[in-house]
């Protein structure tokens, strides 16, 4: 699709706590001058007290359930950072020292926290996979086990994009007998009421908004055919582009059985109150219950593992224990800053500096792909509101 050009009348409905104005006028602004109707929420905790909580566009609400895509993997990474402060998990440990069948093929040296990372060169299987097989971290793992990789484990960094919860929650399963979601549902989901799942219930499928694809600017649809992705190149791999037929995203987020089953790197659900909420309960305690997450698990969750480039996205990631490191991307937050962007627009992230947790989802995929443009802008009204305080 094209973007026309066309003016849209965008209505903001919610809330914002005084001294967080600028943020509602900013959010109304971005989505006024977005002609693609993106259908977004924004939510911003400060501390343990919702500040914003805002929503715009058709058939939106502020308890719509969009998918998050890979916004999931900060879901996923929060169990892992809880087994490893727990000590069930040693992230210096070799993956297959859990699971065995993992030092097929050249991985055996390959420790967790290089796995987490996106070190293993596991980006793909031969073979590709169906949007039934992506919706079952079970079959993912299974196949990758014995995968040989795209390159030799550890010594680059490149985007496991559809593959990574499934490679870090066999290691769970090996080593506690249970899923990642089943632990996300019992040690953070349950207990701090949020709306955010990993396996979203039939008796809330009602909730969820389509996915919407995304709409070309004249200057996005230029250059994606200026600069085509290379079909044989490791990108086409990791994002399914090179499978045959093509895997579709937007297909992949509308799948009912990718959202029953809740696939630890694309298959989350939830409003932006819900991953808002879940960084809050992480780093500073939500609903009178106290913080998942150690003083001392918030600085190692944050630290960035590796700097680089990524052989995959060819883009500057750097990357935390699991998490993307959000500073490089919004210099307004602190040191150590931590979350993850998803493929339709969706961001999500915590500031332990500030006490900020942020989230931010939209149903109509951004171009060209990853955190919505528009989160600069909001992320930076966030911070400069909180700085006022």
């Amino acid at each position: 699709m094209t973007d026309t050009g066309e003016t849209t009348t965008i209505t903001v409905h919610g809330t914002v706590a005084a001294g967080f104005e600028g943020v509602r006028e900013e959010f109304a602004a971005v989505l006024a001058a977005d002609h693609t109707e993106p259908g977004s929420q924004l939510a911003v905790y400060h501390r343990d007290r919702l500040v914003v909580d805002l929503w715009a566009g058709e058939g939106i609400t502020g308890d719509s359930l969009p998918s998050v895509y890979s916004s999931t993997k900060g879901a996923a990474h929060l169990v892992v950072a809880l087994l490893i402060q727990d000590g069930v998990i040693d992230p210096d440990r070799t993956v297959a020292s859990y699971w065995p069948e993992f030092a097929a093929e050249g991985k055996g040296e390959l420790t967790v926290r290089e796995l987490i990372s996106h070190r293993a060169g596991l980006i793909w299987a031969d073979g590709g996979f169906t949007i039934d097989e992506l919706a079952d971290d079970r079959v993912i793992a299974a196949r990758l086990a014995g995968q040989r990789p795209y390159w030799t484990p550890g010594t680059e960094s490149g985007y496991h994009a559809l593959v990574i919860g499934a490679l870090t929650g066999e290691v769970v399963r090996r080593t506690t007998g249970r899923s990642i979601q089943e632990i996300f549902e019992e040690r953070v989901r349950a207990p701090y009421g949020l709306d955010f799942h990993l396996g979203l219930p039939e008796a809330l499928e009602h909730r969820h908004v389509g996915v919407r694809p995304g709409v070309a600017t004249p200057e996005q649809a230029a250059e994606a055919a200026a600069n085509p992705i290379d079909p044989d190149g490791l990108m086409a791999l990791a994002f399914g582009y090179a499978a045959d037929p093509p895997l579709d995203l937007v297909a992949l987020g509308n799948s009912r059985a990718v959202r029953a089953l809740g696939p630890a790197s694309v298959g989350g659900v939830g409003s932006a109150r819900g991953l808002a909420g879940m960084y809050a309960a992480a780093v500073s305690g939500l609903a009178g219950r106290p913080a998942l997450l150690t003083p001392g698990t918030v600085a190692e969750v944050g630290r960035v593992r590796w700097r680089g480039t990524d052989v995959v996205t060819a883009a500057i990631d750097p990357f935390a224990l699991g998490f993307e490191a959000q500073q490089q991307v919004y210099p307004a937050l602190g040191d150590g800053a931590f979350g993850h962007s998803g493929a339709a627009g969706s961001q999500a992230y915590a500031d332990p500096v500030s006490g900020v947790a942020y989230g931010y989802t939209r149903r109509r995929f951004a171009l060209p792909g990853g955190a919505a443009p528009e989160n600069e802008r909001l992320s930076a009204a966030v911070s400069s509101a909180v700085s006022k305080i």
